[in-house]
């Protein structure tokens, strides 16, 4: 085996730089690592060699790989990559750093109830999505259950120990049994086969660990445990931990209980229930009789019979070995009466070393009969009798072997396979295929399988149908065009489409009257996830242009900002003595408010009205000057050329006799 050390500094698949070792487990050892591509810290899981030398397992581990791959949420640890180089089996997952569930049970069990059930509700998150997705975990554990610095919790593992199990037969009776002891269904050790309930037993486990700082069952060796786990309840944790309410109890007893059609049916049921009682918990319920009855299983399983457990469970009653969280593996004789098994620490590989098993000491309290008179006959009608009993005890195992297990094939996993693949892979199976119906999906494509019935690895009589729900590919819903609805009008249509109303954002519309639609901000036709809020821009009707006093601004610069803001500006000039030319006289409307192309009727100055231009031509200056100034002209007097001081007009400029000229107007006279 390719020990850790060697591996520490060696490149996977010209891409993934393995670092220091951080975790080791029965079957892969957990590195540090960098994804050089991508310059990001992973961790690196590497297989160890007797499971990568496995070419079943290999192939089984590749497809659960995927499987996990296809759990995109917060709480379960991502898949990046997975791949094989030169016989390393490797797995490239996020890196969380923190601790484990394992490191919080040690230092704080046994916890409040507030702080376990917290806890373990951030795990059933995790579990619910991957049951949703028919993926079941089948080892959950502390040491699965990763709690980063800001206290978020992830699960780690989906899907490897389905692929160890499937690569190695894992019954009690004819191979490996795979899980950690201590949380291990009954119906792992019976081998019934495992389902989300195998998840909810080993969390209610869980639950039973941190309340009271044990694991529920605890015995002298790992076959000890496995063999309580069938035969005996998990006890109420009240009885190590006084004082925890009754519906705690009831809590712990439905998710543990032996017939698991008395359990939680999966994760998301479970989790409701854990919110329940942590509600009742933040109320200060010391009891809820209503929540005590309801979680409490509804009826309470008898003793299991020897009939119904595999004869090495029954027979073996191991002794001196100290048990923990160990992976248990079993390797009968061919009569079932030479059972040996080997137990493997968390941190160590499985290994082949085995030890005979003592058999059970006959029971102590129990004192022996006087000696009966002899009578061969009935001695002999006795032994005919005990005969029977044993012929009927045998035929009735096998019958019943036969009709609960015998007789029934394992279904194949079609998931992820197109309908007509899955079609093939069934008929080669010897197994019909129907499509039970469709439905979204956001992790398969459309047109694959999701999930069947049975499941993966159920029991299927021979030339059954497996029925399968088909992926109509991820649910999404176009943005409709709702320009004009009233808002009740288009919350109806969205709610129509499985969409939600979202925020209203109001802007002022020309043509959409006010508290109607403009649009909505995605544009029309935008593919969305079902209940995705659609914001909306509402109309606040027209936008309100609020109108000045103009007056003696410059016609022009008032014209452009009005025209600007949208309106139709008219104007007409008028003679003013008081405004100035080009300057606004006056408008309609003076005030108030207007809208978008309303008009505006400006009057333009166009100065002081002119006046006849006095004819001054052949008067003196003083004559000229004054006619001029009366008239309300400015006079400038200039000399022609051949001035000789006469004193007289002889030209005006502008001329007079019938011009006209603005008032203020400078006339200019020539004397001579």
């Amino acid at each position: 085996m390719t020990s850790s050390e060697t591996l520490v500094g060696r490149l996977l698949d010209g891409r993934y730089r393995i670092g220091e070792r951080i975790a080791r487990g029965g079957m892969a050892s957990v590195h540090v690592g960098t994804d050089e591509r991508l310059d990001r810290v992973v961790a690196i899981k590497v297989m160890h060699r007797d499971l990568g030398d496995d070419e079943q397992f290999t192939a089984r581990f590749v497809q659960e790989a995927r499987s996990a791959a296809r759990l995109n949420h917060p709480s379960v640890v991502a898949v990046f990559d997975q791949g094989e180089d030169q016989g390393l089996v490797f797995l490239v997952m996020e890196y969380v750093p923190g601790r484990t569930l394992r490191d919080v049970v040690r230092a704080e069990a046994p916890m409040a109830p507030r702080r376990a059930l917290t806890l373990l509700e951030q795990l059933l998150v995790a579990l619910a999505v991957a049951h949703e997705a028919r993926i079941v975990h089948r080892d959950v554990k502390p040491e699965n259950v990763l709690i980063a610095p800001d206290g978020r919790v992830k699960v780690a593992d989906f899907g490897l120990a389905r692929a160890v199990s499937a690569s190695t037969s894992h019954t009690v009776t004819s191979g490996v049994l795979i899980g950690t002891i201590s949380y291990l269904a009954p119906e792992l050790v019976t081998n019934e086969g495992a389902d989300a309930r195998t998840d909810v037993y080993a969390c209610g486990a869980m639950l039973y660990e941190m309340l009271t700082g044990l694991k529920p069952h605890r015995g002298e060796s790992p076959i000890q445990v496995a063999y309580k786990h069938v035969h005996e309840d998990v006890p109420p944790p009240s009885a190590i931990v006084p004082g925890l309410p009754p519906y705690v109890d009831a809590l712990v007893a439905r998710a543990t209980a032996r017939d698991r059609n008395q359990r939680s049916a999966d994760a998301h049921v479970l989790l409701q229930q854990v919110r329940q009682a942590r509600s009742a918990l933040d109320q200060g319920l010391e009891d809820d009789v209503e929540l005590t009855q309801d979680l409490t299983p509804r009826r309470v399983l008898g003793a299991v019979t020897t009939a119904t457990l595999p004869e090495s469970v029954e027979a073996l009653r191991p002794t001196a070995t100290p048990t923990g969280d160990e992976t248990v593996l079993v390797h009968p004789g061919r009569d079932g009466l030479d059972d040996r098994f080997a137990t493997v620490p968390r941190d160590e590989a499985p290994t082949s070393v085995t030890r005979p098993v003592p058999p059970l000491p006959p029971p102590s309290d129990r004192l022996p009969l006087p000696a009966a008179p002899y009578r061969p006959e009935r001695r002999r009608r006795g032994a005919v009798l005990l005969v029977l009993v044993i012929v009927l005890a045998v035929l009735a195992a096998v019958g019943g072997w036969y009709y609960g297990i015998g007789r029934f094939d394992q279904a194949p996993d079609l998931t992820g396979m197109s309908v007509a693949q899955a079609t093939n892979r069934a008929s080669g199976a010897g197994f019909g295929f129907d499509v039970d119906r469709q439905a979204f999906s956001e992790t398969v494509a459309a047109g694959s399988v999701i999930s069947t019935s049975p499941d993966a690895g159920g029991k299927i009589l021979p030339e059954h149908t497996i029925s399968a729900v088909v992926s109509k590919g991820k649910e999404r819903y176009a943005v409709p065009d709702l320009s004009g609805r009233s808002q009740d009008d288009a919350e109806s249509t969205l709610a129509d489409l499985n969409l939600e109303l979202g925020d209203l954002e109001p802007r002022y519309s020309e043509r959409v009257p006010r508290d109607e639609v403009i649009r909505t901000v995605l544009d029309t036709g935008t593919e969305v996830k079902r209940g995705t809020e659609i914001d909306l821009f509402v109309s606040r009707g027209r936008r309100p242009i609020e109108i000045a006093d103009y007056t003696g601004k410059p016609a022009a610069e008032v014209v452009a900002s009005l025209q600007e803001d949208g309106l139709e500006v008219r104007t007409t000039r008028a003679f003013d003595a008081t405004v100035a030319r080009d300057a606004v006289v006056s408008q309609d409307p003076a005030d108030g408010t207007l809208y978008k192309r309303d008009v505006i009727t400006l009057v333009v100055s166009d100065g002081p009205e002119p006046v006849d231009v006095p004819q001054v031509v052949g008067r003196t200056e003083d004559a000229a000057r004054k006619a001029l100034e009366e008239a309300g002209f400015e006079v400038e007097v200039d000399r022609d050329s051949s001035y000789v001081g006469l004193g007289f007009v002889v030209r005006q400029d502008p001329a007079g006799a019938g011009n006209k000229a603005a008032p203020g107007t400078t006339v200019t006279i020539t004397l001579v």
